[in-house]
């Protein structure tokens, strides 16, 4: 991809997904309650196939899956993410057994999947966690597993999902080497949950974990290492929170063109105005300077390039303040009609400010270029 500038093919691809996104998948999610898992739009994206080629594509392609579902329909980004984020650890450390039993249904569609991480005293440092995975000691019962106590906060799909990934803590003291990935069925004994009254139109819950057992056929890859597989999955989902960004920061660009090439104020159209084209100006050098870093990102992931972690958080640092920038410049544009419940800035408004926090924070994001640079 010289140049990071799309193949025909691809851009042929991205159009068809705007299209589908915006003719298919938009009015399911016009039908869904906010905060709410839409399960019949999980279940469109398992049959137009979009779920079996979230876990088939490469970085680059998820990117481009992301940017094109989020410019026309965001609720059906968000649920196409949330599949991938909270399956990936399955994907790539996941046992033959595991893989079989949920893999086929999350891409069918018929399964929500969730990825457990934040805690109420540790978000974005995610080697401070504290739910405990204590050994059992009834060894008949529980094979000689662990029991969940504690809890998991700001999760997206909880409580409704059907399983969720889980880090917990299986050795004191070791910060980031005593953490293990746990895949916990919904149905577990002692684990509750309950929904969260976000900004975010999409669902975020709390977990309570009171002596959940599992087993060792609930780990995913092994003992103590579960914060690789956290990582794993970040280093490549963070460029594609970037894409989402940049989808929506395309929307907002293009909702602006049209409406200042349109309005007419002070004898005018609004573009005529110096000061209003600069700052749209400003706001499309912005947004392509992101999509050429997720790109870049994106490729450099799939290529197996050296300072994947730096990448991919340069990559999610960008594109999602850029996108926090553009809708919000492209709000004061069009005025106090932007804010009209229903308007689509109102919508993405709301929508923008989330991945600037969850993934790992701007703040976070700056921590691991740093660190890389100076390794």
């Amino acid at each position: 991809m010289p140049g990071f500038a799309l193949e025909p093919e691809q851009q042929e691809w991205c159009a068809e997904l705007r299209a589908l996104a915006a003719e298919r998948l938009r009015p399911l999610a016009e039908k869904g309650e906010p905060g709410r898992v839409n399960r019949p739009l999980v279940a469109a994206l398992g049959e137009l196939g979009l779920l079996d080629r979230l876990f088939t594509a490469g970085a680059l392609d998820l990117c481009l899956m992301r940017e094109s579902l989020a410019y026309s329909c965001t609720e059906a980004e968000t649920a196409l993410a949330l599949q991938g984020l909270g399956t990936y650890p399955i994907v790539q450390s996941g046992t033959a057994a595991q893989r079989q039993r949920w893999l086929p249904e999350v891409m069918a569609g018929r399964a929500v999947a969730a990825f457990a991480l934040s805690e109420p005293g540790a978000g974005s440092d995610a080697a401070a966690l504290a739910l405990k995975a204590d050994r059992a000691t009834d060894r008949g019962a529980n094979d000689g597993g662990w029991r969940l106590s504690g809890e998991k906060c700001w999760i997206s799909n909880a409580p409704e999902a059907d399983f969720y990934t889980v880090f917990a803590r299986t050795t004191e003291g070791a910060g980031a080497r005593g953490v293990t990935a746990f895949l916990v069925p919904a149905d577990r004994p002692g684990l509750t949950g309950a929904r969260l009254d976000m900004l975010s139109p999409h669902p975020i819950g709390a977990l309570t974990f009171d002596g959940v057992p599992v087993t060792a056929a609930d780990v995913l890859g092994e003992p103590d290492r579960g914060f690789r597989v956290a990582m794993n999955t970040l280093n490549l989902f963070r460029p594609s929170v970037g894409a989402f960004a940049v989808g929506m920061a395309q929307a907002a660009l293009d909702a602006t063109l049209v409406h200042t090439a349109g309005r007419t104020a002070f004898g005018g159209p609004l573009n005529e105005l110096q000061s209003v084209a600069h700052r749209v100006a400003e706001m499309a050098t912005r947004t392509e300077a992101a999509r050429l870093l997720v790109y870049a990102a994106a490729s450099a992931y799939d290529g197996a390039a050296p300072g994947i972690a730096r990448r991919s958080a340069m990559a999610k640092l960008l594109a999602t303040e850029t996108a926090q920038y553009v809708v919000d410049a492209a709000v004061q544009l069009h005025g106090a009609r932007a804010l009209q419940r229903g308007h689509l800035l109102e919508h993405l408004y709301r929508e923008v400010r989330a991945p600037r926090i969850y993934e790992g924070a701007t703040e976070v994001q700056r921590t691991i270029i740093a660190k890389e640079l100076y390794a």
